[in-house]
């Protein structure tokens, strides 16, 4: 029998030219996309002169995941040298913005055999992690094939994603079967991994919990919220989604808090100018973030400028790696792509910066957080936008009930810690293995 890596392989070679019409597609919003093209392919300028620890992280959320991590490795591992892979321009952004020099940075190469093994055999990385979901047939079998231990880190697979692989058995199964080790959120996704034939799995909890909220953006929030307004009621819109904006300033008009100021921070930031030009044709009074700084200040260092004005309806939060400091300065968050079937964005962010929530039903992305985070009285699910303008109504009402929710808030984190001290228990025990020295 035909091995299905080879079909698998095929229709990549087939796709390779949609593969550049996406990339010039998306380079229309987002620039970035057309620079370190020849990193998708293995082609690298980079190098260390120190034994490699490779983590792939996606995109932003990933990267952040990461960062506690990240922080131990280096800690533990100082005669390694950190590489963080990406596959959007924004995670490699963020990855610059979080670590600056003290990490190598680059683009992980598409699943072609030729470009996963360029890649290998030019950082020779002596361990690699992929976080979450992230399933590359090719890739996988290059790394056993060259002996280097590859994890599966902070895994999650939603039902509807398993019923997906499951399609494909015997190409999961052997990528599955390839992997060092897996180590996944919870048992559920445990479960689902190993019906679909990964081996040596274990739970380690969701390293999404132990990162803590930077000292500094929780100074800009404070600084933010001055400038809000301290008498004014904030409710923000974090990480939303292509349409939902147009429904939360639909339903909005049904919330009546005087002054209320509402601050929207689109997920991706090629949605910046869309968003603004939602405000404009519906005639709605909003400020963009990036022009709130003083003139001649950098932004995210700034001293902020005077007070909002009262007829001032939104702030448009078109910035980025300031996510924290929205939190911090809101009395409550409503985390989007959860309103309409995206699958919901972290809530616990939110949560560590001590800011209840608020999410729509299309949670599955973050299924057992969502599910935690609910149970513990640290957010609220709402069906659709009408049940959230109650519960917004409800809760900037009630002081109390915000003030407990805020009180929830840091206890659901913290029950919930303990993913990177895990994790690196694995990291370690498979580094200790022959072929990774």
């Amino acid at each position: 029998m035909l091995n299905p890596r080879l079909f698998y392989t095929l229709a990549l070679w087939l796709l390779l030219p949609y593969i550049f019409l996406r990339l010039l597609w998306r380079a229309r919003k987002q620039p970035e996309y057309l620079r370190y093209i020849g990193e998708r392919f293995g082609f690298y300028s980079v190098q260390s002169d120190r034994p490699v620890i490779w983590l792939h992280a996606v995109s932003v959320g990933e990267t952040r995941a990461a960062q506690s991590l990240v922080a131990r490795l280096r800690a533990t591992c100082p005669d390694h040298q950190v590489l963080l892979t990406h596959t959007t321009p924004t995670g490699r952004a963020t990855g610059e913005q979080m670590y600056g020099d003290s990490v190598l940075r680059a683009y992980l190469p598409y699943d072609y055999p030729f470009a996963v093994n360029k890649f290998l055999r030019h950082f020779k990385p002596k361990f690699g992690i992929l976080m979450e979901t992230e399933i590359w047939f090719n890739l996988i079998h290059a790394c056993r094939e060259t002996g280097m231990p590859l994890l599966l880190l902070n895994a999650r697979l939603s039902e509807k994603s398993a019923r997906g692989y499951a399609r494909f058995a015997r190409l999961t199964r052997d990528a599955l079967g390839e992997l060092a080790a897996v180590a996944a959120q919870t048992s559920d996704d445990a479960a689902r991994l190993s019906g679909l034939g990964a081996k040596d799995v274990s739970v380690t909890g969701n390293l999404k919990f132990d990162i803590d909220p930077p000292p500094a953006m929780l100074e800009l929030g404070r600084q933010l919220r001055v400038q809000f307004g301290t008498a004014r009621k904030v409710f923000l819109a974090a990480s939303t989604r292509d349409g939902e904006e147009a429904l939360l300033l639909d339903a909005l008009q049904q919330v009546h808090i005087p002054g209320l100021l509402l601050v929207i921070v689109p997920r991706h930031p090629q949605r910046f100018a869309e968003v603004a030009a939602l405000l404009e044709q519906r005639g709605i009074s909003f400020r963009r973030r990036s022009k709130m700084d003083r003139a001649g200040e950098p932004q995210n260092r700034a001293v902020l400028a005077d007070q909002i004005p009262a007829e001032i309806q939104v702030v448009l939060g078109d910035s980025m790696g300031e996510m924290f400091a929205y939190y911090a300065a809101a009395d409550l968050a409503f985390v989007g792509g959860s309103l309409l079937p995206y699958g919901g964005q972290n809530l616990i962010e939110a949560c560590a910066a001590g800011t209840p929530v608020v999410v729509g039903p299309h949670t599955h992305n973050f299924a057992d957080a969502t599910r935690l985070a609910v149970a513990a009285g640290a957010a609220a699910q709402v069906r659709d936008s009408g049940g959230l303008v109650m519960e917004v109504q409800r809760l900037l009402d009630n002081p109390d009930a915000l003030r407990e929710m805020q009180q929830r808030c840091a206890g659901f984190v913290e029950s919930n810690r303990g993913a990177t001290d895990k994790s690196l228990q694995i990291i370690l025990s498979l580094l200790a293995m022959p072929s990774a020295l």
